[in-house]
């Protein structure tokens, strides 16, 4: 009797410890999406109004060079300076998205 009740106990504990390191492992993944999420968050609230500070002068800059260098070459600056990443997002991250703080082509 003890022999069988000692081999059920095995049977149990070896198919339920791949089950559990299944259900470990989705919680971690889980705890790492919401630390991604709240780094996106953070770092979003210290980036955007540097972001929005670079634009505004950007902006100004664009508009003082438009007599001297035309539509085309303030265009250049406006997009220099207001494009790119505004936001931070998880995929910014972990690295799969790139940050770009000044927009333009990317031909440089």
């Amino acid at each position: 009797m003890h022999k069988i009740l000692r081999s059920a106990v095995a049977l149990v504990l070896f198919v339920s410890t791949p089950i559990l390191a299944v259900h470990a492992e989705a919680a971690e993944s889980g705890a790492q999406e919401a630390a991604y999420g709240a780094g996106s968050v953070f770092s979003t609230l210290l980036y955007a109004p540097a972001k929005t500070g670079f634009c505004l002068v950007g902006a100004v800059t664009s508009g003082l060079t438009l007599p001297f260098g035309g539509t085309e070459t303030a265009g250049k600056v406006a997009t220099a300076a207001c494009g790119g990443t505004w936001t931070i997002t998880p995929d910014t991250l972990r690295g799969k998205e790139p940050l770009r703080f000044m927009g333009g082509d990317g031909k440089r």
